[in-house]
């Protein structure tokens, strides 16, 4: 008796090799993977603010300038200092010994008229150039002794002891006093802490050296392990890489619109708790200018991630997509030399323009250059399995229309039979650059 053996069908056009649908543990561990990333990375972005401009006297001194120009903050501080000239210097006094004997009784109502007067004569102050340099010398002072003090160093005259971090302006103040008119000798009357203002008290040091601590060491590593998280999960999503892409980027997309609603919301909370309703639009404006940079990352994660989900949608099964790799597949795959050179010169262009802080950073160049370059690598990749005899037979264009006549090719197809376009889409599935629903789609379109 003669024993029988079945004979296993090699895999080819006729007989595509199956790839093994994602596990049901596999597709857990891809969307915790995306989750946990993002909730990181909302972590990681505020932790960057802190670093790049809190922490960053530049940030601090263009900050600085920018407040001091407002007119709102102008109009806000003009009024701080007036009542501190009222609360430390007599003016109806010093109006008293300048106006004659029968005047004398006058000085309370002058004095009280004068106020108007002079806060308009120092908010126009304020707009010069020569004071508003003395006020943002006053802020980079304060602002390193801050830093100092938060990361436990001494300077400026000031120890960690106490703790205590102060904005000076009494020289602004006198300054303006004299501009004002006011003698002298009563300005010297001024208390010493007449133009002080606390930034930070010591029962807030302890916390905020731990804080800035934390920050400046998550600052780095949370990055590092968000890209790392997004990286492992497009790779264990074997079969569905491209669709993970596209996830990917759009929870890029949600991250940057969420920190740029916490920023509205928590700078509208702060502003009304502890701002006088007189003062809320100076509030604003300085809580604008003091996360600046928090809404620069915020839009640069949009920009960021919007660029990954056309990515994705660059190598999908769409007709108007596969028409367009179909257009592009004779430079990829016969002149890659000139996609290289056209995506490098591109690049190049991009970084001399710096429209995000990553193109201004060494890291951040080499990062999005890598991540460029492997693109370029991929699609071309996908280029010759789709289309191999690009740029060696001519073709006519195909953008998104259906070739008429029964026997005529399809777009994406480049003339490939029934079977052989379905064994290419498994190919492409294995490989993640179709998901398993796009696969299906393509393969009735090629069966119809």
């Amino acid at each position: 008796m003669q024993a029988t053996t079945t004979e296993v069908p090699p895999a080819g056009p006729e007989h595509p090799k199956e790839t093994p649908p994602l596990t049901r543990g596999r597709k857990i561990t891809v969307w915790v993977l995306v989750v946990l990333a993002s909730l990181i990375g909302l972590i990681s972005i505020m932790t960057v603010w802190v670093q790049r401009q809190m922490l960053n006297n530049d940030s601090w001194h263009h900050a600085s300038t920018q407040v001091i120009q407002d007119p709102a903050v102008q109009n806000a501080l003009a009024t701080v200092m007036v009542n501190e000239l009222y609360a430390n210097v007599d003016i109806s006094a010093e109006l008293q010994k300048r106006l004659p004997k029968d005047f004398k009784q006058l000085a309370d109502p002058a004095a009280q008229a004068l106020r108007s007067p002079f806060t308009q004569g120092i908010e126009f102050l304020l707009s010069q150039p020569r004071f508003q340099k003395l006020f943002v010398n006053a802020s980079d002072i304060a602002h390193q002794k801050l830093v100092n003090v938060l990361e436990n160093k001494t300077g400026y005259g000031i120890s960690t002891g106490n703790g205590v971090v102060t904005l000076d302006v009494t020289e602004l103040l006198k300054q303006i006093g004299q501009e004002l008119g006011l003698p002298g000798a009563a300005l010297d009357k001024l208390p010493a802490n007449a133009g002080m203002i606390t930034i930070m008290r010591s029962d807030q040091l302890k916390a905020a050296q731990q804080g800035v601590r934390i920050a400046k060491v998550l600052s780095v590593w949370l990055l590092v392990l968000v890209l790392f998280m997004y990286g492992l999960a497009i790779y264990l999503a074997r079969g569905n890489r491209r669709k993970t892409l596209a996830h990917v980027g759009w929870s890029f997309v949600i991250v940057g619109i969420i920190v740029l609603i916490v920023r509205r919301v928590i700078g509208n909370y702060v502003i009304n708790a502890l701002v006088q309703p007189a003062n809320h639009t100076a509030g604003h404006h300085l809580w604008l200018f003091a996360t600046a940079i928090l809404g620069q990352i915020a839009w640069a994660t949009i920009i960021y991630g919007l660029a990954a989900v056309l990515a994705a949608m660059l190598a999908g099964p769409w007709r108007v997509t596969t028409a367009l790799r179909r257009e592009i597949a004779p430079i990829l795959n016969q002149r890659q030399e000139l996609a290289w050179g056209a995506v490098f010169l591109l690049f190049l262009l991009i970084v001399l323009w710096g429209p995000t802080h990553a193109f201004r950073t060494w890291w951040g160049i080499i990062l999005i250059g890598a991540l460029a370059a492997l693109g370029l690598y991929v699609l071309r990749r996908q280029t010759l399995e789709e289309f191999p005899d690009a740029g060696l037979v001519p073709h006519e264009h195909h953008w998104g229309r259906k070739p008429s006549g029964e026997e005529a090719p399809d777009a994406g197809t480049g003339g490939r039979t029934p079977a052989q376009e379905i064994a290419h889409l498994h190919e492409l599935k294995e490989k993640g650059a179709i998901s398993d629903e796009e696969f299906e789609q393509a393969k009735k379109l090629a069966l119809a």
